[in-house]
């Protein structure tokens, strides 16, 4: 049994629309094209992970009724993927007990900092209450599930990427080094990042992602961390390759 996946939020750091856009992309009404900050739900083997939390995650749980969940992965610390940690005090109401916290010390320290008053010694009524777990490249358990991380570059920033059985899961990569691709073989299912057409300095360009999910030759790939700078959802989707997908939010995958 291999895990499933919801895109929560598929599109960049602004989202899509961008306030005060009005390119043809920002300006469909196609749900497709509609993307809320990068996110996604894993189910497996009873278990429910999310893969970072960021300021649409209030939104993207109520959008995909989603009422359990048992561990957070931060795949790093920037504010699109981090920003909704406040919101993790609902499932303290649920479960009553604290949310479990998993990423690299560097990403731990900075969600302390923006989140002090969750770990001030005397804490207000009702803040959230989180677990904080350190992570490095090394396999770790979240909720009982084995996890390995994957290295990757986002520009000069590390950030992790994930493998659950046969799914993993990159986001914000630009480079990835040799060794950590030998992670990234003989995959069911391997989302990646790619943000516009043509070169940016941190993320994968689609033409570099698809080059990539060439090399790794996954059974299935997926796309997402995607920018207005790309083609509405079916004008893109038209273009890649057999067994290459544009993820759009509220997808599901059975990775089986």
């Amino acid at each position: 049994m291999n895990p499933n996946l919801i895109f929560l939020g598929t599109g960049t750091s602004q989202g899509i629309p961008i306030i005060g856009c009005k390119c043809n992309v920002c300006q469909s009404i196609h749900p497709n094209d509609q993307r809320l900050r990068t996110s996604v739900y894993i189910e497996y083997l009873g278990v429910h992970l999310l893969i970072d939390a960021g300021p649409d995650f209030r939104q993207q749980l109520l959008r995909a009724n989603i009422d359990k969940v048992d561990a957070i992965l931060l795949t790093h610390e920037h504010k699109d993927h981090t920003a909704g940690l406040d919101d993790v005090r609902a499932f303290n109401h649920i479960t009553r007990r604290p949310v479990e916290i998993y990423a690299e010390q560097r990403v731990l320290d900075e969600v302390k900092n923006s989140y002090a008053y969750v770990f001030a010694d005397h804490k207000y009524p009702g803040a959230p209450e989180m677990t904080l777990h350190l992570i490095d490249e090394r396999p770790f358990e979240a909720a009982g599930i084995g996890v390995e991380p994957v290295r990757v570059w986002h520009y000069r920033l590390p950030v992790l990427g994930f493998k659950i059985g046969r799914l993993a899961y990159i986001t914000d990569a630009k480079t990835i080094d040799a060794a950590e691709r030998e992670k990234l073989k003989d995959l069911e299912v391997l989302v990646v990042n790619a943000v516009k057409h043509g070169r940016h300095i941190s993320h994968f360009s689609l033409e570099e992602a698809l080059d990539f999910i060439a090399e790794m030759k996954p059974r299935r790939a997926y796309i997402t961390h995607l920018s207005h700078r790309l083609e509405k959802h079916s004008e893109l989707q038209d273009k890649l390759p057999a067994g290459v997908f544009a993820a759009y939010d509220g997808l599901t995958v059975n990775s089986d």
